[in-house]
């Protein structure tokens, strides 16, 4: 190494957020991963599941709270203000609820009002959709949030 340059104390930039790559990841990290756990475990219920309701969650969540966050007239003070552990936090127990009624809702009123049968991937619904959004809003929140420079309060 040459004197004079200690290139660990050098930080490396920040890859920009892009939005469209980071939804790309929310359905293809989850579909896979869960995919492969159904395939390894003979599971052929969750491997479909894992390309339709768990990655089809994880996206939707990616696209609607990475475009919330990245918002044309930039952050909401608060995004930038707190600390990227408890934003990440906040945001994945905001989307958890939200989808928790989303397919506990889906689950008891699709079979009941539509000729949709009442079969075991409904009932899923009510597990796969809250830990996919909480799952996705988390990394989506954490990661915009390592982009953002942290604003020092005023005076």
């Amino acid at each position: 190494m040459p004197h004079g340059k200690d290139t660990a104390a050098v930080p490396s930039a920040a890859r920009p957020f892009t939005l469209w790559r980071e939804v790309l990841v929310a359905y293809l990290a989850p579909a896979v991963m869960a995919g492969a756990g159904g395939v390894a475990g003979g599971q052929a219920e969750l491997t479909v599941a894992a390309w339709t309701s768990i990655a089809g969650t994880s996206a939707v969540v990616a696209l609607l709270i990475g475009a919330w966050l990245q918002r044309r007239r930039g952050p909401r003070p608060w995004t930038t203000a707190l600390p990227r552990a408890v934003l990440a936090a906040l945001v994945s127990v905001g989307a958890a609820g939200a989808a928790g009624l989303v397919g506990w809702f889906a689950a008891g009123w699709l079979p009941t009002h539509t000729g949709v049968p009442d079969t075991l991937w409904l009932s899923r619904l009510r597990l796969d959709l809250p830990i996919s959004a909480a799952l996705a809003a988390g990394i989506v929140s954490w990661r915009w949030r390592g982009t953002q420079r942290t604003q020092p309060p005023q005076p």
